[in-house]
């Protein structure tokens, strides 16, 4: 059995998403980060860093969304969501890494402004997010509306759920990923899985449904 540690609609998003995909079995911990229940020493026991998601299997946790995504992708026997070795593996790792290095901190800019910068310098670093997100989005409509409708082509692969977690993040700001049309279009298809609407209905989210 599967135990995902999680907030809903948060960075665990994507490794509930694939759960569900993957239907495997799982039982779900909700932690309340506004309660700071992630600070705690029974969660920091399991994710010293203090942050979620984290998984637990047979009693070894396992931590970073990109990274546990990858690990349940991998683990499938059929391996729905994950190219054949080669050039399209490459690609494959290239995407999950730059929405976990590049993309994922640039929006923790964005909503927490002041870790990077301290609270006389907000405003500069959230534009300065802002900047980095919306030419994340540049670049991927390029290559959507290039390379498309995924982000690997006709397959839908694991970075296209962490894609799709991120540019929700941006719904409520000044320019969200939707108003890119490559990227609406993707977004469109990765929400017609019926497994977006179990997520949606699991997590109790309503927004950007």
């Amino acid at each position: 059995m599967i135990t995902l540690y999680h907030s809903p609609g948060m960075a665990g998003l994507v490794v509930h998403w694939l759960l569900l995909e993957l239907g495997l079995a799982h039982d779900w911990q909700r932690v309340n980060t506004d309660a700071g229940e992630h600070k705690q020493p029974a969660y920091l026991a399991l994710n010293p860093a203090g942050l979620v998601p984290t998984i637990v299997i047979d009693g070894q946790p396992i931590t970073e969304a990109a990274a546990i995504a990858l690990y349940l992708a991998d683990a499938d026997p059929d391996h729905r969501f994950v190219p054949a070795p080669g050039l399209a593996r490459a690609a494959y790792y290239q995407w999950m890494l730059y929405f976990a290095n590049t993309l994922q901190p640039a929006f923790r800019a964005w909503f927490y402004p002041t870790e990077p910068a301290g609270e006389a310098h907000v405003d500069a670093a959230k534009a300065a997010a802002r900047a980095r997100i919306e030419s994340g989005w540049d670049r991927i409509d390029a290559h959507l509306a290039a390379h498309g409708p995924y982000m690997l082509g006709d397959a839908v692969t694991t970075p296209d759920f962490l894609a799709v977690m991120l540019m929700r993040w941006s719904r409520n700001m000044p320019r969200p990923a939707t108003q890119w049309p490559a990227i609406a279009r993707f977004v469109a298809a990765m929400r017609a899985r019926p497994a977006w609407n179990e997520l949606y209905a699991r997590e109790g989210l309503t927004e950007w449904l």
